[in-house]
């Protein structure tokens, strides 16, 4: 979607370009300015979090907030790094904003550690009951709310998925990041189809790029018939370009859990929209402005999920994908 975007053109995407900001200020005195703070979890050169970040802006703007005018942005980019999670938690927590957009579950509970009191709306956040962020999803109960971001029962599709186009798989590898409870989840419904489709799975726990490098080409050589399957984590997100060319290095058919997998030569993904809660999250963000409490407002679940397919890597694979499959694909990348 967005390859690599200039400052100057991302700030225009966020609600106008910087050398208008005087002009509005002026024009809108009486008006008071607002502050929003932005905890993303991957780096800040990532394409998809740049996407997240201006659909975010772009539902702020359709609501009637623009940088410079009603609402300053103080953003904060972590690149999945704990340490700095918590770092940059404190510092926009310091900054005393109106309300903070966690884009991504690695975020919420260290914002949440530093402050009970300012409103919090999330994304891409797996179990926020389980998680301990909110009570329950219809009356969150506290200073959190947002969007979750997958169901556990979907995480079967991603094995019956790679069965489908890898038929002779009979071994398939389930990356996840240990730090994280989605992992966990996810694997355990893998698990329990396993059987069904004449597959065994065996869970690996990554923290690194030595670690998946290792993990991934060990697990290639022990398995002449294997195949493999990424869970949802930041962590997944920030090591995409070399789980990929890892899998493709190797010749491991694999299936991943967003679009912006297969986009980046992937085989498959399944998925949900993970662009779209960040413009819904603006809702929640003008609606908290405006006095509503998070306690109050419901936690929503995805309701569009996306399978991709890669006919590039596929050939590259030798994997001839069934056409009943591609009728199926919301998209198809030749």
């Amino acid at each position: 979607m967005i390859a690599k975007m200039k400052r100057r053109e991302f700030i225009t995407l966020l609600g106008g370009a910087a050398a208008t900001w005087p002009l509005a200020v002026r024009a809108q005195q009486g008006e008071r300015m607002r502050r929003i703070g932005v905890l993303m979890t991957v780096a800040a050169d990532d394409a998809e979090g740049q996407a997240r970040v201006v659909a975010f802006g772009q539902g702020l703007a359709q609501l009637g907030w623009t940088v410079g005018r009603n609402m300053q942005i103080d953003i904060r980019w972590t690149a999945g790094k704990a340490d700095d999670t918590r770092k940059y938690a404190t510092e926009l927590v310091a900054l005393a904003p109106d309300v903070v957009l966690a884009a991504g579950g690695g975020g919420v509970g260290p914002l949440l550690q530093v402050t009970r009191t300012i409103p919090v709306v999330f994304t891409q956040t797996p179990d926020p009951v389980a998680a301990g962020f909110v009570a329950n999803l219809a009356h969150p109960g506290g200073n959190a709310t947002g969007f979750t971001q997958v169901e556990y029962g979907m995480a079967a599709k991603w094995l019956e998925l790679l069965k489908e186009i890898a038929p002779g798989v009979t071994r398939t590898v389930v990356l996840r990041d240990p730090a994280v409870p989605e992992g966990i989840g996810q694997f355990a419904v893998i698990q329990s189809v396993a059987p069904s489709l004449r597959i065994e799975v065996s869970p690996a726990d990554i923290r690194d790029a030595s670690e998946i490098e290792r993990t991934v080409t060990g697990f290639a050589r022990s398995a002449p018939h294997g195949g493999l399957i990424l869970t949802s984590s930041a962590l997944a997100n920030i090591h995409r370009d070399l789980i990929i060319k890892l899998a493709a290095k190797l010749q491991l058919p694999a299936i991943y859990s967003f679009r912006t997998f297969a986009v980046a030569g992937g085989l498959a993904a399944y998925g949900s929209d993970s662009i779209n809660p960040h413009r819904l999250a603006a809702g929640y963000v003008d609606r908290i402005l405006k006095g509503e409490k998070p306690a109050d407002l419901p936690v929503q679940a995805p309701t569009k999920y996306e399978l991709v397919i890669n006919l590039k890597t596929a050939r590259a694979l030798g994997l001839a994908v069934p056409p009943t499959l591609l009728a199926r694909a919301d998209e198809v990348i030749e």
